[in-house]
């Protein structure tokens, strides 16, 4: 059992698949991070868009009056 301890303790083969599990882990942190801050202001620039266009005269090629 002592032996296989120690060869247990050298042995580091599965070191990289740890590396590769924590570097996706924050690649895919990152992502998910990037994609709601983008939606959220998306949905808000869509909504502002909407209500300024519902804002807008319907006749917008008519030439105004001189006063």
């Amino acid at each position: 059992m002592i032996k296989f301890i120690k060869n247990f303790r050298k042995d580091d083969s599965g070191a990289v698949t740890v590396d590769w599990v924590v570097l996706t882990a924050a690649v895919v942190g990152l992502a998910v991070a990037a994609y709601t801050t983008i939606e959220t202001n998306t949905a808000s620039l869509a909504a502002n868009a909407a209500g300024t266009l519902g804002e807008q005269n319907a006749d917008a090629t008519a030439i105004p009056a001189d006063n």
